[in-house]
């Protein structure tokens, strides 16, 4: 009775087989990829993997907690949000003017012939050009980058977040700005009004929320990236981590390790309220 009933289940759910097929073809796919990762997971799990798992892991604790070296770890972590927080307003000042320049409602020349000019086509690919390699260019390859023209430090990892949150940016705020309503920027681009003007007054405040909302969401996602870019000499609290994983110093890697999931729980409950006071 219940196979029947189950038999019944799928003739009448005529999407099954299309699930099904996808299932197949997703397996299909992904059985030659893990033989080109040579992933084999079974190797955690054998004896010379979880005898050296627990020597790395017994020289965590207790985590440090000397005076000096929690001031050192305080200092590193005011490091990183600097570090973030710089890199993202520079992205800012870099990505909003991009973005009205890619934004095809701010677009002067569309007005009455409802087609760009050849010239505003021009520049707006070239600009949209710029914004995917400025993505596309991983932070952490950036910051190696930097770190060889000005040395090691905070500024390499200030200048590699710029510049990749500057295309990241620029590229979202555009697809914001453009998902929204156009009639109010056409209003004012048809009565005289500029391209700032119609953004300002026109654009922005339907898209503000999101905008601001995606912002803070980047700048939780730079603090992060501040951390991974202190491996390769980049400043702030992954620096540091690295030289303590270097001098094999795994009490001190354990103390900053909490410090980093507490700072990056901070950083989201910052986003949260941000979030929940736009909403």
């Amino acid at each position: 009775m219940t196979q029947q009933a189950n038999h019944t289940d799928i003739e009448h759910d005529p999407a099954w087989r299309m699930r099904m097929t996808i299932s197949l073809c997703m397996l299909v796919l992904l059985w030659p990829m893990l033989i080109i990762t040579e992933f084999k997971p079974w190797q955690l799990i054998d004896a010379q993997s979880l005898a050296a798992t627990w020597r790395f892991l017994s020289g965590f604790f207790p985590p440090a907690h000397s005076a000096e070296f929690l001031l050192i770890v305080l200092e590193a972590t005011w490091q990183t949000i600097a570090i973030a927080t710089a890199g993202l307003t520079l992205a800012l000042l870099g990505a909003i003017p991009m973005t009205l320049i890619v934004n095809e409602h701010l677009s002067i020349s569309r007005i009455g012939s409802r087609r760009m000019h050849g010239m505003a086509r021009l520049l707006r690919q070239i600009v949209r050009w710029k914004l995917v390699l400025l993505r596309s260019v991983p932070e952490l390859v950036w910051a190696l980058l930097f770190v060889r023209l000005v040395g090691l430090g905070p500024t390499a990892g200030v200048f590699a977040i710029a510049l990749t949150y500057s295309g990241m940016l620029g590229k979202v705020y555009a697809e914001i700005l453009e998902a929204n309503d156009a009639h109010a920027t056409d209003s004012l681009l048809r009565n005289g009004s500029s391209r700032l003007t119609a953004f300002l007054y026109g654009a922005l405040p339907n898209a503000a929320p999101e905008l601001i909302s995606y912002t803070i969401y980047r700048w939780e996602c730079a603090i992060r990236g501040s951390v991974v870019m202190g491996f390769v000499g980049a400043g702030g609290l992954g620096q540091r981590m690295d030289e303590s994983m270097k001098m094999l110093s795994g009490d001190e890697v354990s103390t900053m390790l909490i410090v980093f999931v507490l700072l990056v729980g901070l950083a989201d409950l910052t986003s949260k309220l941000f979030r929940k006071a736009l909403a």
